[in-house]
């Protein structure tokens, strides 16, 4: 005879919540909303993923690499402006971004969603060459998929994501003060060399408005 205790219902309703508690664990917060809006930007650009894993680093594993090369590899931040001037860049980054934050609410994804910039592969041309090698980076590594998958179909051959990008992943402990807040791994909270320090000569915008 089995000495499991019989399935009484209040041990079932136990067992029902537990189940349902594991499953909402292993579903990440949000998955239909991404980065500042990089849904809205994948459908905009319409371009499946092209990275390969090999092609795919942590922020460490970039600046050891940026660290190695003789001829340094350029570290390309594709974020806004703003985000490069205020959250702070790795001190060697060119700042080029990709797309430009806008200004009007979609209820539906809770976002106010980034706009696609077209130049944006001619203004990369503008400081590297198709040959260079390029190590993309943007907040948590949504925006620099996409910047890859452009500049690897105008004929860069040596493009590198940073999954983790400058400000890294969401702190999902429920138990935490710092829950929701970016503070897992990426470029800053890797202990790697960043600034505020701002040098224009390094920032490849688009034309502003009131150009």
């Amino acid at each position: 005879m089995s000495n499991d205790k019989p399935l009484t219902e209040v041990n079932f309703v136990r067992w029902i919540k537990l189940v349902v508690v594991a499953i909402c664990l292993l579903i990440p917060a949000n998955p239909s909303k991404s980065e500042n809006g990089t849904d809205e930007l994948s459908a905009a650009q319409g371009l499946p993923a092209v990275t390969q894993p090999n092609r795919v680093l942590t922020a460490r594993e970039a600046y050891a690499k940026w660290q190695a090369e003789l001829r340094k590899p350029i570290i390309l931040d594709v974020r806004t402006a703003e985000e490069f001037l205020f959250v702070g860049h790795a001190e060697m980054a060119w700042n080029v971004p990709v797309a430009a934050q806008s200004y009007v609410w979609d209820s539906a994804t809770g976002q106010f969603p980034m706009r696609p910039l077209p130049d944006f592969v001619s203004r990369v041309e503008q400081i590297a060459e198709h040959s260079d090698t390029l190590l993309v980076m943007c907040r948590s590594g949504g925006r620099s998929v996409r910047a890859v998958e452009l500049l690897t179909r105008a004929g860069f051959s040596n493009v590198y994501n940073i999954s983790d990008g400058m400000e890294g992943d969401l702190v999902t402990d429920t138990n935490s003060v710092f829950r929701g807040q970016r503070m897992v791994n990426g470029w800053k909270n890797s202990g790697l060399p960043w600034t505020y320090d701002v040098d224009p000569k390094r920032m490849v915008l688009p034309p502003s408005p009131e150009q």
